[in-house]
């Protein structure tokens, strides 16, 4: 049977949050379960359901600037502007050259 990831949202305007996961033949089924385990007493006033399958991780993340937010002084903002600034001069100049 399909699994079913189950978010809530407790008050209107909240971000929704993973409730848990659920089995189930198909969406219709999936929305009667999620509807009983997780709204039956009024703590959701809404819910989503996705097919586990349909969740895609994403786990790779380019950083073009090489920040390192860990660190105070990992985000040398003075020198990436000064890169910046050398890359649109030389763009710059080959454009009116």
């Amino acid at each position: 049977m399909p699994i079913f990831e189950v978010f809530r949202q407790e008050r209107k305007g909240q971000a929704f949050q993973h409730a848990g996961s659920l089995s189930a033949a198909d969406s219709a089924f999936a929305e009667v379960y999620a509807r009983e385990q997780y709204g039956r007493r009024g703590e959701s006033v809404s819910l989503w359901l996705v097919p586990r399958v349909e969740i895609h991780e994403v786990d790779q993340f380019l950083d073009e600037l090489e920040r390192n937010y860990h660190r105070v002084d990992g985000y040398p903002l003075k020198a990436k502007l000064k890169e910046a600034r050398e890359r649109a001069a030389i763009l710059a100049s080959g454009k009116n050259g």
